[in-house]
């Protein structure tokens, strides 16, 4: 198998840009690893090999011709099943939606094409994004190219089983509630939720109110993230959310992190329960940045668990996004995505105060703590990717899990304040599996986050090991 499927997106472009490697020679290399992967890992819902093939020997051209065609150039992409990119389905991995063709490209994807990414298809995710694990009714199960019997997460769980298993170099996540943390955890990748509006979305069919989703990378190397949002940051006019470019590039400061930095480190944040040995590769990930000669120091307080909170702002506009289809289409939607939204329909204006009077609360919190320390490092999930198909653990360290947000603990807080936070692989479980450490920073610092998490990588690289070889599913 070419060792193109693994090189860093960073190094593919600089050898594209300098004539070294063809565009249609990488893409031919990553439509093959899709080929033969699919049938075991199902990371794609569609593929265009075709477009994607001749828009590499445009780029080729071009290159032949001496234009400059992008920092991305000639990069194969994966864009997330939920969003838009004109010529393919925004089905939304749901059935109801499955004919709903977009006019453009959203912003993101805009931008990354212009950069002179190659779009190879759309990834799965489960539907409306509604879950850690990426299972729906119109493609299927998604599968973790460590073990094909364990979810790669969700919602950009096709995103991070491309990535892990060297189908492409890049690709789009979306984060409303750690939906490219979780995923890039549990196998292995990097993954950077931005500060939200810090990439705009849109064009929208409807603007929401929860403030809580972002759109960012999952790549093999903190590098290629940084590539990746030097290409996609900076204000729109279709998204009113959306901040100004932060005036810097991200690859080029990725090497100046500040000496001597103040850490928080919690393992709980006052309420979770971690998985032994995921705490235990955590734990010593975590140590290394007192190796770098940074202040670390364990947090005594914590929060109370937002959880309730975040699962009803959020669940509130995914109900709204879907109502117009729910009079006829109810029985196409998956029935436990149905019947979760539907607990919703009768909450009231008060409940959403007191959901976002939490809220407020909680941001007071991390206002305080980052006056404090530079960066809050914590677990970036609970456990290691659990069942494909969404058998999760019935306990966590002895103690029952009560819903499904006891697993994802640590992410959902991050979307509700709105700050940036990256994960970075810290290691392996005792089965094999990759364990996370995140990375939080103050809102607007993606720099600071990219930089250290570069630093970790620096200090214990991860890019050496991967998937490669994904044998069959055992049957039986």
């Amino acid at each position: 198998m070419s060792d193109l499927c693994f090189t860093p997106a960073f190094d593919l472009a600089r050898l594209i840009r300098a004539r070294e490697l063809s565009p249609v020679e990488l893409l031919q290399a990553s439509l093959k690893r899709i080929e033969e992967t699919k049938p075991r890992v199902n990371a794609f819902t569609v593929l265009q090999p075709a477009e994607a093939l001749a828009e590499a020997r445009r780029q080729a051209d071009r290159i032949a011709g001496g234009e400059d065609p992008g920092p991305l150039a000639g990069l194969p992409l994966g864009v997330k099943e939920l969003e838009d990119v004109k010529g393919y389905p925004s089905t939304q991995a749901s059935v109801p939606f499955k004919d709903t063709w977009p006019e453009r490209d959203s912003v993101q994807v805009e931008r990354l094409r212009a950069a002179g990414a190659i779009i190879v298809g759309k990834t799965n995710s489960p539907e409306f994004g509604s879950t850690a694990f990426t299972k729906n009714l119109l493609f299927g199960v998604t599968r973790n190219p460590w073990n094909l019997e364990r979810t790669p997460g969700g919602s950009s769980g096709g995103s991070s089983a491309a990535i892990a298993a060297g189908m492409v170099p890049l690709a789009t996540g979306s984060d409303g509630g750690g939906s490219i943390r979780i995923p890039a955890s549990y196998t292995g990748c990097f993954g950077i939720k931005p500060t939200f509006g810090r990439v705009p979305k849109g064009p929208f069919r409807m603007l929401t109110w929860s403030d809580t989703s972002c759109y960012g990378p999952i790549t093999r190397t903190v590098r290629d993230a940084a590539l990746y949002l030097d290409a996609v940051v900076g204000e729109h006019p279709a998204d009113p959310d959306s901040i100004p470019h932060p005036g810097i590039s991200y690859v080029e400061t990725l090497e100046q992190l500040p000496p001597r930095l103040r850490i928080a480190w919690s393992p709980t944040l006052g309420y979770a329960v971690v998985q032994p040995d995921v705490l235990r590769e955590v734990t010593a990930a975590v140590k290394v940045f007192e190796d770098l000669g940074h202040h670390v120091e364990e947090l005594k307080e914590g929060i109370p668990d937002p959880g309730l909170e975040w699962a009803r702002l959020s669940g509130a506009e995914t109900l709204a996004s879907v109502s117009e289809k729910l009079p006829e289409h109810r029985d196409e939607f998956g029935r436990a995505f149905i019947r979760g939204l539907e607990t919703l329909r009768h909450l009231s204006p008060i409940t959403y105060g007191e959901a976002q009077r939490v809220r407020a609360q909680l941001v007071n919190f991390f206002w305080r703590l980052f006056e404090r320390y530079d960066l809050l490092l914590t677990p970036t999930v609970a456990t290691e990717a659990f069942g494909a198909n969404g058998d999760m653990p019935a306990a966590i360290d002895g103690q029952a899990v009560q819903n499904p947000l006891n697993l994802v603990p640590f992410t959902y807080p991050i979307n509700l304040t709105r700050h940036p936070a990256a994960t970075v692989r810290a290691g392996f479980t005792d089965s094999g599996l990759p364990a996370g450490l995140q990375i939080v920073g103050p809102r607007l610092r993606e720099d600071l986050v990219l930089q250290a998490s570069y630093a970790f990588e620096q200090a214990r690289p991860w890019n050496h090991r991967w998937p490669r070889e994904i044998p069959s599913l055992a049957v039986g």
